[in-house]
């Protein structure tokens, strides 16, 4: 997930992805979470998270979250980085700034994208499952990570909201 943006454009998130959290092996956070209380949330529901902080977290966010995170899960060398830049060129400009990576997830734009750069970098991003934005839907990703192949890669719509703040 990326772009939750708690609690200004939502209270909470929602039920389907803390479903999803509670599910995971893993759970990644691609930055702006405003909030730190969902922070000390997830970390208490993940087995095993990995989260950067993005350009709308303030100081309490940046002490505790990295601005670029690694880890190995199933035998893939994931990175997470909040800003990736401009669209027009972004596999081949990741590609050269995460050489050793196999999957980048990023957010900000609040766009979902699933690409694979010429090296053979993934580039994911889950959109945002509080803020739509330009979007027809809120959204978020599951995949599956097996002995170093990602697989099963969903990118889940979720229904409108109603009663909550933003859109």
């Amino acid at each position: 997930m990326a772009d939750t943006h708690l609690p200004r454009r939502a209270r909470d998130l929602p039920a389907e992805l803390w479903r999803a959290v509670d599910a995971a092996d893993a759970v990644v956070h691609a930055g702006d979470w405003v909030d730190v209380a969902l922070l000390d949330q997830l970390e208490a529901r993940s087995r095993r998270l990995l989260a950067v902080h993005g350009n709308n977290d303030g100081p309490a966010l940046r002490a505790r979250l990295p601005e670029v995170a690694r880890a190995e899960l199933a035998g893939l060398r994931f990175a997470v980085v909040h800003e990736t830049g401009p669209a027009t060129g972004r596999e081949s400009r990741c590609a050269e700034l995460f050489p050793d990576d196999q999957v980048l997830v990023f957010g900000h734009s609040h766009i979902p994208w699933d690409t694979t750069a010429a090296t053979g970098l993934r580039l994911l991003n889950p959109g945002s499952p509080t803020d739509r934005r330009r979007q027809p839907h809120c959204t978020y990703l599951t995949a599956v990570a097996v002995a170093g192949s990602l697989e099963e890669v969903t990118l889940h719509r979720l229904p409108p909201r109603s009663g909550t703040v933003g859109t």
